[in-house]
């Protein structure tokens, strides 16, 4: 795979203005993207009328009330790790809460076509969060998706695998985030694109995931992929995890401070490898929007562009626009 390095000036990715990049990898027209610091734009002929969507990752509501109080020696360091945060664009002080409400009242000015919740929203499983999230939700009264980042479901210290702990918590204290969607992978179709979410919080894609990816794309439709763990791109941190052939309990450096089970030792299963691939490989991608590293950074694949979101805790967001051309 090539990575094309766009900014060779070294600049910040999402601080340059105007960059406006061509996909043109693929033999099937894949259109082209932009990107305005925390802009993204879509152009494609299948586009049938222009509109947005919003993207918000690791808000990390910390949230909780008595019903919290027997999981605290789960919750503790979690529950203090984003008490206060700093603007990413202004500089002020701010907070989840804050921004949680501020990133939805920004998608329904701009008239948003959905706002796609992806990881991390919660900083451990917090019934109170998610009532709270579901509110605002409710008063928002603006379409939305959601799947878990690693934290979501993440008691620290709490006995299980990933993904048994991940089907636990979904079940106890998630579900009301979904609507009638499948926790693991849904989809929306919004004027000729497929926005495709899936849950890849354990680093790994199960083979259930992928057929639906395949399924997916198969459409041929124009297809958005949306991740919280960014999907391995050349040169890049084991927080683009998914993916990444140095994932494995060799380079597992955290898990004793995150009090987790520790990565496999042989690293990814071949179905989150062969995932990749065909990602990667994929005719009809427009492009990747995930989360988890805090860093807005963009790399591009095979011609296709995976853009990572600021952190909603510091008010960032994506707001993903989708222009038609002739």
């Amino acid at each position: 795979m090539k990575r094309r390095n766009v900014l060779k000036s070294g600049m910040a990715l999402l601080g340059v203005a105007g960059l406006k990049v061509p996909n043109v990898a693929s033999e099937q027209n894949r259109g082209s993207f932009a990107l305005d610091g925390n802009v993204v734009r879509f152009y494609h002929s299948a586009i049938k009328e222009r509109f947005s969507i919003t993207m918000v990752a690791d808000t990390h509501l910390f949230k909780d009330d008595e019903r919290g109080v027997p999981f605290q020696q789960f919750s503790g360091r979690m529950a203090k790790a984003y008490n206060q945060t700093i603007h990413f664009q202004t500089g002020a002080a701010t907070n989840p809460e804050e921004s949680f409400r501020k990133t939805l009242e920004i998608a329904k000015q701009e008239q948003s076509k959905l706002v796609a919740l992806i990881g991390d929203i919660f900083s451990f499983p917090s019934e109170a969060a998610v009532e709270w999230v579901a509110s605002q939700l409710k008063e928002a009264q603006l379409p939305h998706l959601y799947v878990t980042g690693n934290h979501d479901w993440h008691y620290e210290g709490m006995e299980g695998s990933s993904h048994s702990l991940r089907d636990t918590w979904i079940q106890k204290r998630l579900r009301p985030m979904y609507q009638n969607d499948h926790p693991l992978m849904s989809t929306r179709e919004i004027n000729g694109i497929r926005f495709l979410a899936l849950d890849n919080s354990t680093y790994q894609i199960t083979p259930e995931q992928l057929a639906f990816f395949r399924k997916e794309v198969a459409t041929r439709q124009p297809v958005v992929l949306m991740v919280h763990i960014p999907l391995y791109a050349p040169e890049r941190s084991l927080g683009f995890g998914c993916g990444h052939p140095k994932w494995n309990a060799q380079n597992d450096k955290n898990y004793q401070l995150e009090r987790r089970e520790r990565w496999p030792e042989t690293g990814h299963s071949q179905t989150t490898l062969q995932f990749h691939k065909e990602v990667f490989s994929c005719p009809n991608l427009l492009g990747i929007l995930a989360g988890h590293t805090h860093k807005p950074t963009l790399d591009i694949v095979n011609g296709i562009p995976q853009v990572i979101t600021p952190p909603n805790a510091a008010g960032g967001y994506l707001k993903v626009e989708l222009v038609p051309i002739s």
